[in-house]
């Protein structure tokens, strides 16, 4: 299989784990853009698009978080292959039209998702999985003709339009990661950062790397929707 190029949309404001384990995670070139420093792509001529995670609101009102908005609504009207990932999940549904709101609670640690329906993002992987979440906003209304594909009692963790997908939970994480982004979380009580630092265990994290199997999923998907432009203007 051939390796897709992709615009990848840093949004960790220069968090140093996050290129790296999107880098470990996704066959795929990527062309970083700090998109934190109000840098974005100056055209589409990419075989997809994947968003990061972030420390920011979507709702926020920076002027970089309204240009990428505006972006990854302009790419999806291209029919670019999306990934969101936790922010970016969140900046997908607000570019497509749906609502992402405060959700006045934390979710954080491991959790167990149930799967809602059948995809091309979530193919191979159980019904019920195990993902790492860290995440205090939430879509509350998905934009309109989108498909919820996974869930738990936080609300959504995975839907689908045509060809973007977003996804709530970080399947990028590995245990180094996981553990920083827990010690982050000072506005929450001690024991309850320390349960979520007891419970990064290698059967954890064995459980989690189930869920890594979408990024192969979205590189596949990318690749097909490469040739299948190819073959149409053939």
């Amino acid at each position: 299989m051939n390796r897709p190029r992709l615009a990848f949309l840093d949004a960790s404001h220069a968090d140093e784990n996050t290129s790296r384990n999107f880098r470990r995670e996704l066959a795929a070139d990527l062309v970083e853009f700090d998109v934190t420093d109000g840098h974005l792509p100056d055209h589409f001529e990419y075989d997809g698009v994947v968003i990061t995670g972030s420390s920011s609101s979507v709702y926020w009102d920076d002027e970089w978080i309204r240009t990428l908005v505006s972006w990854v609504a302009d790419a999806d009207d291209r029919e670019l292959p999306i990934l969101g990932v936790c922010f970016g999940h969140q900046v997908l549904a607000a570019a497509l039209g749906g609502t992402v709101e405060d959700m006045g609670e934390f979710e954080l640690g491991y959790s167990e998702i149930d799967r809602t329906a059948s995809d091309d993002l979530l193919a191979g992987i159980s019904d019920r999985f195990t993902v790492f979440t860290s995440h205090g906003d939430v879509v509350t209304e998905l934009p309109p003709g989108a498909e919820r594909l996974a869930e738990n009692e936080f609300g959504v963790h995975a839907f689908r339009r045509n060809h973007a997908f977003g996804v709530q939970f970080h399947p990028e994480y590995d245990t180094a990661t996981a553990e920083a982004i827990a010690r982050e979380k000072d506005f929450l009580p001690d024991e309850r950062i320390q349960s979520v630092i007891d419970d990064i265990t290698p059967e954890n994290y064995d459980a989690a790397c189930e869920a890594k199997r979408l990024f192969d999923n979205f590189v596949t998907y990318a690749n097909r929707t490469r040739t299948g432009a190819a073959e149409s203007t053939a």
